[in-house]
């Protein structure tokens, strides 16, 4: 074969399948932008109507990743002329295989449309399950989106979520902020529970009902240890966390209520000799 022959060859590919391959890669690349375009649309007009966002946004991902698809198949099968029933029955030969490749995909599939069924979380709940923790961003077709205390994004398998266990923080309405603190033997005990009630009491955000708790909780090795427990609204818990543990060293210290810390005593005897 000449270089002359080997070059019409190239030119003749170009012209025709090379060309049809461009202009098909170009199409599929427009085709994702319009269903990109299309499903932010979406979001945008659900969030107007107060539609779910948990179910909002797993549907966007879930009919996103399936126009893909098909968009990709019809550009192959109708423009290209590839034959997909060759493609096809290669696939059905290597069902097994595919199959065992795909089976935590299809796991984590199937745990969306459980997640999406049973509801154990919604979008914009704070959960923790094993070592990670964050609000629940987004519930795609096969992972859920956490976004941490410091804005770290965690991607997490919907098989995992659906088949593992979970603390959601944001189900209920209100939680009880438990906390201690340590006075010493010497503190007159009805003083110091005088002065966690005053704390307590002096919080707005700290609700009346259930009725909050103080009370001698343990006598200690080194201190006498008082419970203070509290019902607040769950999302401030952790303002009236923080602000209660300030505002009882202060108090503590103006009432000159001693806050004790593990000690040692060493004894050193003589030997006489």
């Amino acid at each position: 074969m000449t270089i002359e022959t080997m070059t019409t060859k190239i030119l003749d590919w170009a012209m025709t399948s090379g060309a049809k391959l461009v202009i098909g890669i170009i199409l599929i690349v427009i085709g994702f932008k319009v269903i990109n375009k299309l499903a932010r649309k979406f979001v945008v007009f659900s969030e107007k109507r107060n539609i779910d966002m948990t179910l909002v946004k797993f549907t966007k991902s879930f009919i996103g990743i399936s126009l893909k698809g098909l968009l990709v198949l019809v550009i192959a099968g109708g423009y290209w002329d590839l034959e997909l029933s060759g493609l096809a029955a290669i696939v059905a030969s290597a069902g097994v295989a595919i199959g065992l490749a795909l089976q935590g995909s299809l796991s984590n599939f199937a745990g969306g449309f459980i997640i999406l069924l049973l509801r154990p979380f919604k979008v914009g709940d704070y959960i923790q399950t094993g070592q990670f923790e964050g609000a629940v961003e987004q519930i795609g077709v096969f992972y859920t989106t956490l976004t941490t205390v410091d804005n770290k994004v965690v991607l997490i398998p919907n098989g995992t979520l659906s088949n593992g266990s979970l603390i959601n923080y944001s189900t209920k309405d209100t939680r009880r902020v438990d906390l201690i603190f340590s006075a010493g033997y010497e503190c007159d005990i009805l003083k110091v529970r005088s002065v966690l009630k005053e704390i307590v009491a002096k919080n707005k955000l700290v609700l009346d009902y259930p009725e909050p708790f103080v009370g001698l909780f343990e006598q200690g090795p080194n201190s006498l240890n008082f419970a203070v427990r509290v019902w607040v609204n769950t999302p401030d818990y952790w303002t009236v966390y923080f602000d209660l543990l300030e505002q009882v060293k202060i108090k503590f210290d103006e009432e000159n209520i001693s806050i004790p810390y593990p000690q040692m005593d060493l004894h050193v005897k003589q030997i006489l000799k």
